[in-house]
């Protein structure tokens, strides 16, 4: 395993796939997440918002064809929001988020300095913080995504007893595509999962995960 992106994203229809191809690890997109979206064209003009959504820095607001943003949505700028997408009432979408196609941000989720490619659902009170979802993750309701070690410390990933150094502070979870966290899953700070793992309700996960987790009873 090198965590390269491809390890983790069917790139080949994503339309921000140079943010990963110029990314040696998967998680140097998040790096590269500012830089990105402030490099990116903004429309001159937003489609028509509706009553009761509240727009912060809406100048760097990009919002697709089709999308649906209902009443009580915080949305601050810069940030990207795919065609198609659902912004949900009571979500909170941070500054620098990259929203995918067709994705969903449900009521009382918040989007932190994060990445969703196309379909990826957070739907029902879920915090996503510093991480990647992959095309077609399923965040269960109230799955949380930590990004921030106690200790404060730069975080790290273990794998068959190597270490790699991530120089990120903050980063939440890597979720491979079609992966998916079963309601109230908490992930610890640099979880990585690889595509097509099922994480049972309410568990707590960490690390690398190679394979489905399912809960003891």
């Amino acid at each position: 395993m090198l965590f390269h992106p491809q390890d983790f994203f069917d790139l080949s229809v994503c339309e921000h796939k140079v943010l990963f191809e110029r990314s040696a690890v998967v998680w140097d997109a998040l790096k590269n997440l500012k830089e990105y979206l402030d490099g990116l064209p903004i429309p001159s003009s937003l489609p028509t918002i509706p009553k009761g959504v509240y727009l912060e820095n809406s100048e760097r607001i990009v919002i697709g064809q089709g999308v649906i943003i209902e009443p009580g949505a915080y949305i601050k700028g810069p940030c990207w929001i795919g065609e198609g997408s659902i912004i949900r009432h009571g979500a909170y979408v941070r500054d620098y988020a990259l929203i995918g196609k067709r994705c969903v941000i449900g009521h009382a989720t918040e989007i932190k300095h994060s990445i969703l490619l196309d379909q990826a659902h957070a739907a029902h009170f879920n915090y996503v913080g510093d991480s990647i979802l992959g095309n077609y993750v399923n965040l269960g309701a109230g799955s949380k995504c930590a990004n921030l070690r106690f200790d404060k410390a730069a975080i790290t990933v273990r794998w068959e007893g190597k270490t790699w150094e991530t120089g990120l502070k903050k980063l939440g979870t890597i979720l491979g595509d079609r992966s998916q966290l079963g309601c109230n899953v908490v992930s610890n700070p640099g979880t990585v999962v690889l595509p097509n793992i099922v994480c049972a309700p309410c568990l707590n996960i960490g690390g690398m995960v190679t394979s489905s987790l399912t809960k003891k009873h």
